[in-house]
This record gives C-alpha cells, structure tokens and sequence, in this order.
C-alpha cells in the first residue's frame, strides 16, 4: 500500500475515534448534567406558623434553605404553639411549628393524624426586672411565685419589691413548657396577660415593670441586646447553657417540632431535612438552639 495513503487512513481513524470519544464523554456529562438538575429541582411554596420560640431559627432556615433552592418558598409566621398545631392540623399551614408535643395541645384523634418531625432543641429561663437582686429561684420558690402564694421579692431573699407576673396567651408553647418542667404542672395565677405571644413584648414588659418575672426561650436571650433591662436567674442554681441543657442538669428545655399532616413530601420534606445539614446546625448554636443530635438525653413526652 502506498505510504502516502496509509498515512491518511491511520489519521482518518484515529481523528474519528477520538471524535467518537468525546462526542461519548460529552453525552454522558450531559446526562449527568441533566439528572442532577432533576434531583435539585424543588420548587413551590409552603407555610409554617406557630412557635415564636422556633420562628427565628425557621426563618433563617428558611433563607439558606432558599439560596440553595431559588425555585422554593417558605413563608414561616408565629402566633403560638397552639395556633400552629391547629393551623397544620385543619390544612391551613404545611408546618405547624411548637414548643410542646400535639397531645398537650389537640385532641388525641386529631394529634394522631400528625407527624413529629425534631428539629433541635431550646432552653427557656425564668426572666426578673434588672433591679432584682435575686440571682437564682427553686422550683419550689417558683412555683410559689407563679401561683400566687409568694407575692414580695424579700420572701425569696430580695428587697421589698412586689412581685407582678408577665403571663403568655394560653396558646403559648413557652408557656406550656414553662408550666410543665419549672412549675411541675401548676396552673399560673392570674398576671399581667399579653396581648400578644412575642418574646419582645415579654422584654418590654418585664423591662418597663418594677418587681416583674416571667420566661424567654434562650434563642431569644442569645442575643445580648435583647437582654438589655432585664435579668436571667438560675434555676436550682444552675445556668441556662449548652452543656447543662444537653446534659439535663439544667431541667427547662423542650424540642421544637415542626409536625405535618403525615409524613412530609416535596418542599416540607426537603425544607425539614435541611435543618440536619452541618450549615444549619452551625447557625442553631449561633441563634441559641441546640442540634437533637448533641443531647445526651431523651424525652418521649
């Protein structure tokens, strides 16, 4: 065979064969391509409502959660514990958002119907006017506060300053979580009521009220400026911090659920599981919530 026209079949075969390859290699980062744009492809827009405990940590989620999926919404609301488990519960809400289990706040058949989804946990400190100059209450000396049998700061140690009560609305989680670790299930007396369930109208109140006490969740009280005008006691002279929450030396904690109407799907779904990622478990500690996964300890109930 002439050397000329073997040197042009061996050049035509190998540009076709490399042409064949690429044209391979192109394919299948195309598909690739393809398919992983299919599996990030969550798009719609859901509602969460309920705990105000919860709501600043759900509304940063909700925003990281975003930035990864610009096709996603979620419009997260407060209102109360109790407000956000009936909001799922009759379909008005895709997450209702609380501070306690659905038992505490819904009839049995309707709380059956719902899905426990953990997504962290929070603390809840009892709260004093700054001129208090107690730094830490029992449970008994609390309990006797909040059901009205303790009625002056100088029957606990302080100085004669009568003691008036903050309360939250009944359909507060706080205030359920409140009553059920710290005051052993005793029923609050009656105190001066909030209109409305927020943890800024609690400051204002216990700020601008001499001889005030009530409860804020410690997302809440994370931020040092929030503490402005108030103070943070101890309960059975034990600080409110991580590693006493996570260890349940320090007893007035609860998770914070975000239940659904049966398992999640699509965007709730995805939304819920974006909270075990390492990013959203760095902005938990940042806001003053605790990742499920740190706790040494349970509770079923």
């Amino acid at each position: 065979m002439n050397k000329k026209i073997s040197k042009f079949i061996t050049a035509t075969l190998f540009t076709t064969f490399i042409g064949v390859t690429l044209a391979g290699c192109t394919s299948k980062s195309d598909n690739k391509a393809s398919e992983n744009k299919n599996e990030n492809k969550i798009e719609g827009t859901i509602t969460a409502t309920g705990s105000t405990a919860l709501q600043p940590l759900a509304q940063e989620i909700a925003k990281m959660f975003n930035l990864k999926n610009p096709n996603a919404v979620v419009n997260v609301q407060g209102g109360g514990s109790g407000t956000g488990l009936k909001d799922v519960s009759a379909g008005n809400a895709n997450i209702g958002n609380s501070d306690v289990f659905a038992e505490e706040k819904l009839e049995a058949d309707k709380a059956k119907e719902l899905f426990d989804n953990k997504v962290c946990v929070v603390g809840f400190a009892t709260v004093v006017n700054s001129r208090i100059s107690v730094d830490s209450l029992t449970k008994q000396q609390l309990i006797g506060i909040f059901t009205g049998k303790i009625t002056n700061w100088k029957e606990v140690g302080g100085e004669d300053i009568k003691i008036t009560l903050i309360s939250r609305p009944d359909s507060s989680g706080t205030k359920a979580t409140f009553k059920k670790y710290a005051l052993d299930g005793a029923k609050e007396a009656t105190g001066e009521t909030l209109k409305e369930d927020s943890s800024g109208a609690v400051t204002k109140a216990v700020k601008e009220t001499e001889g005030a006490i009530s409860y804020l969740a410690s997302s809440y009280l994370s931020n040092e400026k929030n503490k402005e005008g108030i103070k943070v006691l101890k309960y059975e002279g034990v600080e409110m911090n991580k590693e006493n929450i996570t260890t349940d030396k320090y007893k007035i904690w609860s998770y914070e659920h975000m239940y659904t109407k049966g398992e999640p799907t699509g965007v709730t779904k995805a939304y819920i599981e974006f909270f075990n990622t390492d990013d959203a478990k760095k902005t938990m500690e940042k806001l003053g919530y605790y990742p499920t996964s740190d706790m040494k300890v349970t509770r079923d109930k």
